[in-house]
């Protein structure tokens, strides 16, 4: 007491503080006024809002389908969809699928009057942390008025509205009963609205017949109704099942138990009319605009508000990849009745990032391997090695000892199990060498290499968690989960765009029905290697087509690329740029098995070659520009890690530098089982992570697949 008297008797002697107390009287009065005028202003949204006859519009304006136009402006295709929407009580829905989104959408919408500021909060957290979370910030009543009420604009009016009017319905109805209007609301993908119809699509039968398996699975799709399609994406689609059912449990809807055993369950799904999927030319490509469209748009925009859409495909380089991808060999029927093996074609300008043509498969599927299909790829991805290399001091000159290594129980090996001795790093890229890459690698410090195929589009790599990717084995193209066709494309662009990664495009502009434009193309682009860094590599990686495993992909003019092959024949590659256009030829089976043989430098290389010639057909042949480094200060030679190095063999002499065409790659190399490398110490904030100078560590994690190396 004695203390707060001594206060406030401070606080009468001193005019100043009286001052700042009046001060803080009149701010927060100004807050409460303008508070007041917020309030009144939303207030005013809704009035205009719920005081317009919601369908007065769509008497006057009927629904219209939106259109897809090629880069010369010519109309390739119509999005329209049918409307699939059979209501159902909610009493009809199992409890199992109610409970689904309600932990994977809104876990406190039982709590809370319409809008929850904590959701909000953490999805605000989340966004600034650049991390996501399971649960949006938006509640399952504001989606409902969003869906039902309003448009997908992202504007602040439109947000206004939608929370005022979440209030309004949270008024006006139970909780069960905006359940319900919301599960006969939301759009499930193919054509399908509401759970009744989506139970329907996709496993042909009533909504009250689902099974566990088959609530969560969709309870997933909203998200991302055309990618996590199990008709798409069974892949994709079974992860998200995984995280649906660990939201189950996290909010107590399952025991784990049961959570688990059922993400090891399969769907019995509708089996898909071949003659529905073939769709005609750039079937893949329009699926893929149409998704994206949906992702940012919603269903309804997408497929009822008359959108224009300009794309950046080029007809004729698409006719070609078709064309070209028709060399596939033909092989036995899966499962789903898909004959295999597959592939993918995708080819973009690496100065814009304009995507010219995708090819997502043979085309009697809806799974665009071009965009959704992550898979290992092998020595396609020692690229990313060599451009970390060559950024810190290496020059394609640098001698490298291809000799034994072994770090912990993992011994790296090349075709053979020969080595070479002393070789150039250009010689490594040419023929394809794993040891030498891996010694490369340990010298950085993997995180590096990570950092640089990260900077250039890969987003696949795991970076986290007990199983990742920094270990050594990622410098062979063993990876956790893989990478695209479109994001190995991309990135390759890199090294075309002398250094600068620009994101890749599929869409210029859209407009609406009137021709007002509502959203133009502004790709993110960077640099990530210097000028003579690109030079250098693209320099090395025109050998590997000139006299190295590429040889099969020359198409008489510049050119640069890196075949890859993985162990066991999972997945065959090419990828290769000139100085305006670089495309990827991905081969592999859907159930990962083996292709029997085929190497990235046979079969992908002949697809690409006929794709990049009849593509550039017409178009004159240049060289590429760009300053090559000087090698002034570049490390002459690099010198064995004595903690892993091999002493006890003896290596082979150098191989000469031209091989005989014919010889096939047999990369070998495979991951052996044992702990991964410590982590690089020491990374460079604004840059690539610091080197971790050597280090040997133990042996990497198992992964799918690493580099056969040569070809």
């Amino acid at each position: 007491m004695e203390k707060r008297s001594q206060r406030s008797h401070q606080q009468q002697r001193s005019p100043k503080k009286g001052g700042n107390t009046a001060k803080h009287k009149t701010l927060i009065g100004i807050a409460i006024v303008f508070l007041v005028m917020l309030t009144g202003i939303g207030c005013g949204f809704l009035t205009a809002s719920m005081n317009t006859k919601s369908d007065l519009a769509d008497d006057i304006r009927p629904p219209a389908s939106s259109l897809v136009y090629d880069s010369d402006g010519n109309e390739i295709a119509t999005i329209h969809a049918a409307e699939n929407r059979m209501p159902v009580k909610l009493d009809q829905v199992p409890q199992n699928l109610q409970d689904a989104f309600v932990a994977v959408e809104d876990n406190r919408f039982y709590d809370h009057i319409g809008v929850d500021p904590r959701g909000i909060a953490r999805a605000i957290w989340a966004n600034l942390r650049g991390r996501t979370v399971s649960e949006g910030g938006s509640t399952i009543t504001q989606q409902l008025a969003k869906n039902a009420y309003l448009t997908q604009d992202r504007t602040l009016k439109r947000k206004i509205q939608e929370v005022f009017l979440a209030l309004r319905l949270e008024h006006q109805y139970t909780k069960s009963e905006i359940l319900e209007l919301y599960l006969n609301q939301i759009y499930f993908g193919q054509g399908a609205y509401g759970v009744q119809a989506a139970a329907r699509t996709y496993f042909g039968k009533d909504v009250e017949d689902l099974t566990l398996n088959e609530c969560a699975m969709l309870a997933g799709i909203p998200k991302s109704p055309n990618y996590y399609s199990p008709l798409n994406n069974l892949q994709a689609a079974q992860e998200r099942k995984a995280t649906v059912l660990d939201q189950m449990v996290k909010y107590g809807y399952l025991d784990s138990a049961t959570a688990e055993k059922t993400k090891q369950e399969k769907p019995d799904l509708v089996k898909p009319d071949p003659a529905k999927d073939d769709k005609g030319e750039a079937s893949y490509f329009v699926d893929y605009v149409t998704q994206k469209l949906i992702d940012k748009y919603g269903a309804d925009a997408v497929y009822k508000d008359g959108l224009q859409v300009y794309t950046t495909i080029d007809m004729d380089m698409q006719r070609a990849a078709e064309k070209a991808m028709k060399g596939l060999p033909n092989g036995k029927k899966d499962a789903n009745g898909v004959v295999q093996p597959q592939g993918a074609l995708v080819a973009l300008d690496p100065h814009t990032g304009y995507v010219k043509a995708m090819v997502g498969g043979r085309g009697t599927d809806q799974f665009n391997r071009a965009t959704m299909a992550e898979r290992q790829p092998g020595s396609a991805f020692k690229p990313f090695v060599f451009a970390a290399a060559l950024e810190n001091k290496f020059s394609p000159s640098t001698v490298i000892n291809d000799s034994p290594i072994k770090i912990g129980d993992w011994e790296p090996q090349n075709d053979e199990h020969t080595f070479s001795g002393p070789v150039t790093m250009r010689q490594v890229a040419q023929h394809s060498m794993n040891v030498p890459t891996v010694k490369i690698a340990q010298k950085l410090g993997i995180e590096k290499v990570l950092y640089y195929a990260q900077e250039m589009g890969i987003s696949t790599l795991v970076m986290d968690g007990p199983h990742n990717d920094k270990n050594l084995a990622s410098a062979l193209g063993g990876l956790t989960k893989g990478v695209t066709p479109l994001e190995l494309t991309s990135a390759y662009g890199t090294f075309a765009n002398k250094g600068v990664h620009v994101d890749p495009v599929v869409i210029v502009k859209v407009l609406d029905r009137n021709g007002k434009v509502i959203d133009e193309a502004n790709p993110e682009q960077h640099n990530v290697i210097s000028e003579s860094s690109a030079a250098d590599l693209t320099s090395m990686l025109q050998d590997v087509i000139r006299a190295g495993t590429g040889r099969r992909a020359s198409i008489g003019r510049p050119a640069a690329g890196k075949t890859g092959t993985t162990s066991d024949y999972h997945d065959a590659w090419f990828v290769g740029y000139t100085p305006d256009l670089v495309a990827s030829v991905w081969i592999g089976n859907d159930d990962n098995t083996s292709l029997g043989g085929i190497y990235g430098g046979t079969v992908p290389a002949t697809i690409w070659k006929n794709f990049m010639t009849e593509a550039l057909k017409g178009t004159p042949a240049k060289d590429f520009d760009g300053s090559e480094s000087s090698g002034g200060d570049s490390i002459g030679s690099l010198e064995d890690d004595k903690s892993t190095a091999v002493t006890k063999k003896s290596a082979a002499p150098a191989k000469k530098e031209e091989k005989p065409a014919e010889k096939k790659s047999k990369d070998e190399g495979k991951k052996q089982p044992g702990q991964q490398p410590a982590a690089p110490q020491g990374q460079a904030p604004a840059s690539a992570p610091a080197s971790a100078g050597g280090g040997g560590g133990a042996a990497p994690e198992p992964g799918s697949s690493v580099s056969k190396g040569r070809n």
